[in-house]
């Protein structure tokens, strides 16, 4: 009676962890995804407003952690109105060509939301990135200047 008992709690357990494993996503969700982070920065690269705010939610959340190492780090803050308004505003015209990247990474998909990586070559972003009314948009975005060389 143990060995049964025993038995169906395995069963059980591994039947809800089969559940809420990942379903894999398609060819098509991660080029959408690529797509919208590809938007993101090229937008701000080029200053194409209409780009940048294709890719975005409008309650979009941009975080930057000021003074991580000293006494009192402070959060700074963009939404998605002043991230639009920078890119319109020509924000990347005084970044070298040489010094622009847009490497992205997909680092995780799960059923309508990613985790995003770009590489931007002065700065990484983290997106957060979900399907909105059927398209894939930037929710969040946490990023870090890079170490100066």
């Amino acid at each position: 009676m143990k060995k049964l008992a025993a038995t169906s709690v395995l069963i059980a357990v591994a039947t809800i962890i089969g559940a809420t494993s990942a379903p894999a996503q398609t060819a098509a969700d991660s080029a959408a995804i690529v797509a919208t982070a590809l938007d993101y920065i090229d937008g701000f690269y080029t200053s194409d407003a209409a780009r940048m705010e294709r890719a975005l939610h409008p309650d979009l959340a941009k975080r930057i952690v000021g003074n991580p190492a000293g006494p009192e780090s402070v959060l700074q803050n963009m939404t998605a109105e002043q991230l639009v308004q920078a890119t319109a505003s020509g924000g990347a015209d005084r970044i070298p060509d040489e010094a622009k990247k847009e490497d992205v990474s997909i680092l995780d998909v799960y059923n309508n939301i990613a985790m995003v990586r770009i590489d931007a070559g002065l700065w990484i972003d983290y997106l957060h990135v979900a399907r909105w009314n059927g398209e894939w948009k930037i929710v969040n975005v946490l990023w870090e200047m890079a170490p100066p060389e």
